[in-house]
């Protein structure tokens, strides 16, 4: 591993060693496929196996890449209905390894980066998902004000207030103008639903390659990635899952586009929300091609800023620029998800 991810291995086993509980030294890092944000790395000691989460060096935009709000969010769910990474130790000092950190537990299980789910037998792929959407309606169920989190986020006008910061985020890393994503923009200024008052926990990042499977069962053993989690409307997570089905097959942001599901053991999109609906007893609602357009908005602002970084040099994935690529490829599908394709 080089610079500028590499951990200061010798200097990092020796702070964890003095505030640690448990911790013994030496320890190796090797850092995780994707992460493409946050870099992640799993940390084999003689104590043990652990997961580090750091923020990226360089230049960062302002409110991104919140190592600490993750910490926080893993320490209120831990032990309940949600399941996370046991959260251990949160460093804000940046001079042990440049920026702030966390330490958590490492979790085995099993990841899948292919929603298409090739590596498992057609007649479980069901069942994968059913357990996706059954964690999904829990996070939603959590009582934030028992878990702590009532300050986690601003309630009300999410998608509003959404929209303008991904927005002003989009802008801070736009590299040229791109046709489609200032048509999309025009389109979710326009058509901003009424606030129906619905608050949850949202994760802001769901989707399949952040959950951590059993090894033998579909059981989901811990949920990852807690950067973009706040306060929110929770059909942006189900917005932001269901964008998977309309992706294309590329191997950077991977999707089902072009497969037909019902022959692979996958879910239609209108089964995932009826589904969703039936497990969080949530009302049915008529402003899904909005809450599909958004997140296209939100994952193509995402997908501009991990090419800006690559351009500055400090993306934390070799697959940085292919991603930027994506960001017209992206703002298109939203296009066409808002005129209810």
């Amino acid at each position: 591993m080089t610079e500028p991810f590499a951990l200061p291995e010798t200097a990092l086993a020796a702070w964890l060693e003095r505030h640690l509980p448990g911790f013994v030294g030496p320890l190796t890092a090797s850092k995780f496929k994707g992460g493409q944000s946050n870099p992640t790395y799993l940390i084999e000691a003689a104590s043990g196996r652990y997961v580090l989460r750091r923020k990226p060096p360089g230049q960062l935009l302002a409110s991104a890449h919140a190592i600490d709000r993750e910490f926080r969010v893993l320490q209120a769910l831990a032990g309940g209905k949600v399941p996370v990474a046991p959260p251990l130790h949160l460093c804000r000092d940046e001079s042990v390894i440049g920026s702030m950190f966390y330490l958590m537990g490492h979790v085995p299980g099993r990841i899948f980066w292919d929603p298409a789910l090739p590596e498992i037998a057609r007649e479980a792929r069901g069942d994968h998902y059913d357990a996706i959407l059954r964690t999904l309606a829990n996070l939603h169920a959590v009582d934030v004000e028992a878990a702590g989190l009532a300050d986690y986020g601003k309630p009300g006008n999410y998608f509003a207030r959404q929209l303008k910061r991904w927005g002003e985020q989009y802008r801070a890393s736009e590299l040229g103008h791109i046709g489609p994503v200032e048509d999309l923009i025009e389109w979710l200024v326009a058509h901003v639903p009424a606030d129906d008052g619905a608050v949850s926990l949202v994760h802001g990042d769901w989707r399949i390659d952040n959950l951590i499977f059993d090894a033998e069962t579909p059981e989901i053993r811990a949920v990852v990635d807690w950067e973009l989690s706040t306060l929110g409307h929770p059909l942006s997570d189900l917005g932001y899952f269901c964008m998977a089905l309309r992706l294309p097959r590329n191997p950077v942001i991977p999707g089902l586009q072009g497969i037909d599901r019902a022959a692979q053991g996958l879910p239609s999109e209108r089964r995932i929300v009826e589904r969703y609906i039936a497990l969080s007893g949530r009302d049915a609602f008529d402003d899904w091609p909005f809450i599909l357009a958004f997140n296209f908005f939100r994952l193509a602002a995402i997908a501009q800023g991990v090419a800006k970084r690559a351009v500055q040099g400090n993306a934390s994935s070799a697959q940085a620029a292919a991603t930027g690529k994506m960001v017209p490829v992206i703002a298109a599908l939203g296009l066409e998800a808002a005129r209810g394709g």
